[in-house]
This record gives structure tokens, sequence and C-alpha cells, in this order.
């Protein structure tokens, strides 16, 4: 087998009671068949479109001669250093995939104005640019593509020589591409980008970072024998009852990686669910956990554990593994594996698990401030160099750091959870990352983090469509470093604070509580926003 799964506790005993329906009702057929009826009328049309992800391996097979090819030609150039400038779906799995391959991999999926000179800065000379948007008009690609550009032609280098295009046939970006003399790979139009690690999005950019990719597409080829079976042995049907049908529900699934030789997979699976699943006042909550997290001291009943290591046959063998998930495969099996567990669970929840109805809320709330360009609100108050600003004057009622998080955390019902969103420069601030343990402990929920604006395209449609459990924590810079975007009103900067604004102003809208922290020395108040968490 290409793909292993273990359960135990409530995960078992769902699969148990919800396999079998779902091999009497040819679920898994119907997905390798194509049957767009199957998550009801109402989401017909969408997932008639949406379904493309199926046949990704057959389809993609021509591209890897093509790209190995190009791979060639760069190298001869003297070219040796890929960037991907690309969002969630266009940016995730190649992540996913160098990062397993061991291969180097810059991945700009950012609008920090920082992050983005540090792409800039590292050897251009030698770098390609591959540009990745499905739908041709993702304003941060658009700007980081604005900004190579004119950084090639400053150093003499002619674009079309050195950017590399991913997008949808008949896209924007198709088009201009195209007629500015850019190497153009168009994707399959029916595959949504969350679902696209097997087209080009994916393998486009691993593949002249010098990834096998024939081998990557060999292993989720093996996999299609296992999942598009109407079988009880099926690992995507199983995964699938494990994640979306205990009883009671749990509605959160925490990631952890544990040894084993993929990196990055959580995040990934995160975008996955999360964007899928987060709709209708429903859904399920990935949550990105590493094997000491405060969550598994004691585990919320409302969170499902799944555990990705490189021998689930092993590791059921552990009783302290008992009640979670085992899961363990090759990468491409992995693919595979979860975009059909993904896809069913839809069918389990009774929604559409294609479609994304919130996600442009934010995006249109950015660019209307980015169009009006308001003065910032004043802080409620300023503690130790961060700045407060809340979305209900009542949660600033301490006037300290502590105390605001302290009157989130009263916010949180037995049910919530914490989201961490830091939109500031995640090289400069790495250690970030670390405050999701803090908080967790503190708030004691589960708690997710993401990296703004990145997050947008992946767990930003379930903070607002999911379930109404959300409290919120912002974490934003004050910086003297901007960049400006070629033939844009905006710099990178102030697109940034755009999009964490807009969101904000989103989810207060949703009835959601936010705070949103702004420190003005990165170096100094990162160490008040730790102790503030852990009191």
């Amino acid at each position: 087998m290409t793909f292993a799964l273990h359960a135990s506790g409530a995960a078992k005993a769902a699969i148990d009671e919800t396999v079998p329906a779902l091999v009497h009702d040819l679920v898994a057929s119907r997905i390798t068949g194509g049957d767009a009826e199957l998550w009801g009328p109402d989401a017909a049309a969408e997932a008639g479109v949406r379904l493309g992800w199926v046949e990704a391996v057959s389809i993609s097979r021509p591209l890897v001669a093509e790209i190995v090819e190009l791979r060639a030609a760069l190298h001869a150039k003297g070219v040796t250093r890929v960037v991907l400038a690309g969002m969630g779906g266009s940016s995730l799995a190649p992540e996913v995939i160098s990062q397993t391959a061991g291969v180097e991999l810059t991945i700009l999926d950012s609008t920090a104005p920082g992050q983005v000179l540090a792409a800039l800065d590292d050897d251009l000379e030698h770098a390609v640019l591959v540009v990745s948007s499905k739908s041709g008009s993702t304003v941060e690609t658009d700007s980081q593509r604005r900004t190579f550009e004119a950084a090639f032609r400053d150093l003499g280098i002619d674009p079309a020589e050195r950017i590399v295009v991913v997008t949808d046939p008949d896209s924007p970006l198709d088009a201009s591409a195209r007629d500015a003399g850019y190497r153009v790979f168009n994707a399959d139009p029916n595959v949504g980008g969350r679902y696209s690690a097997l087209t080009a999005f994916g393998l486009v950019p691993a593949g002249l970072a010098g990834v096998d990719i024939d081998e990557l597409l060999d292993e989720a080829e093996a996999s299609l024998l296992e999942v598009a079976v109407d079988s009880a042995e099926n690992p995507a049907l199983r995964l699938a009852a494990a994640i979306a049908a205990t009883n009671p529900r749990k509605d959160k699934l925490g990631l952890i990686t544990d040894g084993t030789h993929i990196k990055g997979l959580p995040d990934w699976i995160e975008q996955l669910i999360a964007e899928s699943t987060g709709k209708q006042g429903t859904g399920i909550l990935p949550v990105v956990l590493l094997p000491v997290s405060p969550e598994l001291d004691d585990v919320p009943a409302d969170l499902q554990v799944v555990r990705l290591v490189d021998d689930a046959d092993e590791f059921h063998l552990r009783e302290r593994h008992q009640g979670e998930i085992l899961v363990s495969g090759t990468l491409g099996a992995q693919f595979i594996v979860w975009e059909y567990a993904t896809a069913i669970a839809g069918y389990l929840l009774g929604i559409n698990p294609f479609d994304q109805p919130d996600v442009e809320s934010a995006k249109v709330a950015a660019r209307g401030l980015l169009d009006a360009r308001p003065e910032p609100t004043a802080p409620v108050f300023v503690e130790d160099g961060v700045e407060v600003r809340v979305s209900d004057p009542t949660l600033a009622a301490s006037g300290t750091v502590e105390g605001v998080l302290d009157a989130l955390w009263a916010r949180l019902a037995d049910d919530g959870y914490v989201a961490i969103q830091a939109y500031v420069n995640r090289l400069d601030l790495p250690q970030l990352q670390g405050l999701r343990e803090l908080v967790a402990a503190d708030s004691g929920r589960p708690t997710t983090f993401g990296w703004g604006p990145r997050f947008l395209h992946s767990t930003g449609q379930y903070h607002k469509g999911g379930p109404a459990q959300g409290v919120f924590v912002q974490i934003l810079e004050r910086t003297d470093v901007d960049l400006e975007i070629p033939e844009r009103p905006f710099t990178f900067g102030q697109l940034i604070q755009a999009q964490a604004a807009g969101d904000a102003g989103v989810l207060a809208e949703h009835g959601r509580p936010v705070v949103t922290l702004t420190i003005t020395d990165s170096s100094a108040d990162v160490l008040t926003l730790f102790e503030a968490a852990q009191k």
C-alpha cells in the first residue's frame, strides 16, 4: 500500500459506522467518474468544473518533459535559483514538494516589504521567477511580478528570459504574459487552487528547482488504485469518516508531524480542509501542532488528532497514541488521499467542498482601503511599544496587553478557538510562531497561527464562513522599510496594512472579536507579547 491509516477511539468508531454507507453509495467511484451531483443540486454547477484533479496525474504527465527541458535550458544560461511568487494553493504544494526533496525553492507569498526585498536581493542575477496565479489577477502575485520585472530590467536582463508564468488558460495573466513573450504553462482550469498540487501549479516550480516530479506522479498514480474503488479498505473513505463523522463530531483537527520524511505537509492540509469545509456555519478547523503542544497534554473533546508518521503500522502499536489517527505514505499518495478525503468530508458535512464564498470579502475590503487610503485608526493605548486596537472597546478596559488578551480569552466558548495572524516579515520575526504554544496554554483552547496575508488564501474562508467560535489576534509591525510597486498607486507597506485592516473589519462585521497588536520595535516588543501570553 502507498498509504496506511490506523485509528482508535472515536475515529475508529466513525470509520466502522460510516464507511459501509459510503461504499454502498458508491462515493469513491462517483468522485472518480466526475459525478458533479454527489454534493447536491446546489453544488453541482461548481463541482462540474472542479473535479479535474482526479485526472491530474494523467493530464500532467506531458508537462514533465517540458519542465525538465526548460530547467536544463535555464541552467545552461547560469540560472540556478528559483523564486516562486504565488499565494495559497499556488505556493503551499510546491513548498512541501521542494522541502521534502531537499531542494531549494524561494517561496514569496507575502506582501511584507522586507520579505519582498529579501527575495530581490538574493542573487537575482542567477534567478528565475515563477509567477503562479490561477485567476491571473491575484494582487499579491501581480505586485511581485511587477517588482521583479523592474529589478531584472535594472540589471540589464530581459524579463522574458527570467519569468515563467503558470495560470489558467485565457486568464488576464495568460494573455498579458504571452504578449510579453514569457514562457507560459497553462494548468487545467477544472481544478481549484487547493486541489492543484499535482497540476502545473505544483509541478512547474518544484520541477524547475530540481525535484524529480516524474517520481512524484508515479507515487500519486499508485495511490489512485486504492482511493478510486468502493471498498471498506479505501484509505480516503476511512480518513474522511475519521475526520468528519465522529459522534459527537470533533470539528477541530490537530495535525502533527512526528518523524516523517515529508516536510510541511500540515500547512498544505490546513488550506485544503479549512477552505473546503469552512462554510455555512460548519466545517473542520485544522490546527497545526508540535509533538509537545499544550493541546496534547489534555486533548479537548472537540479535537481529533492526526499524527503524520513514516510507518503507521509500527506507530499504532504504541499505546500512548490511543485515540489518534496515524497516517503514513509517500508524498504523492498523501496528496491524492487527502484530496479525496476532503471532498468526501464535504459530502458527509452536506456542503460544497469546491467553493470559497467568504474569501473574496477580505479582498474587497482591502481594495476599498487602498483606494480610500484613510488615516490609520489611533490605538486605544500603547504599552511598552505595542499599539493596541480592538473591535470592541470593552476588550481594552484593563489598559494592558495582558488584560486585553485575558478579556479576549473570556470570549471563548467551550468549543472556541484562537487564531493568531501575523502580518510581518517572517524572515525577521520567525520566533513569533512560538507564540502559538504560549497562547494555547494561556487560553486553554486550540490555537492556530497564520502568516498574513498568506492565511487569507487558506484558513481565511473558515474564519468567516465556519462556526462563529473564533477570537482573533492580529500582530502587525511598524517599520521604515517599504517598497514601491511599479505602476501602482500604493506600496507593499500600504498593501499589507490594508489587507490586515480589511480582514479585521470583515471579521468584526461577522461578530468575531479582534485584537490588533502593532509592534513598533521588533527587537524589543516581541518580548512584551510573549510575556503577556505567558501570564
